[in-house]
């Protein structure tokens, strides 16, 4: 009997959260975690993929799961750096929302090409 696997990789942050981010960055010009927060949820469907190939083709079971095994490293270590990245830079960690510092650094940057 073959174990079951796992429907996505270990996740800390919801796709809500992923998506909250990407959206805050992205008003604000801030891209470096929206950047890495886009990564995580290409890795989620990377994964969702190959577990949907391996119930279809259970030939290659091997492959998918070497595959998955290594999603769900590259996932754990880019999702720690994530959250390290947020809280170096005190972003509000319950609604994802940028710090007002970040925001006003943005504005200044706009402000001085005009």
């Amino acid at each position: 009997m073959t174990p079951a696997k796992p429907a996505s990789p270990n996740e800390t942050l919801s796709k809500h959260q992923l998506t909250r981010i990407l959206d805050e960055a992205m008003i604000y010009q801030c891209v470096c975690p929206a950047q890495v927060a886009r990564t995580l949820l290409e890795l989620r469907q990377l994964y969702q993929y190959q577990r949907e190939c391996s119930d279809e083709r259970e030939a290659d079971l091997g492959v998918h799961a070497r595959i998955m095994e290594s999603i769900d490293r590259a996932h754990a270590e880019l999702e720690g750096c994530l959250v390290a990245v947020l809280q170096m830079e005190s972003w509000d960690m319950e609604t994802m929302t940028m710090p007002e510092g970040l925001r006003q650094r943005r504005d200044a940057a706009i402000r001085a090409d005009d």
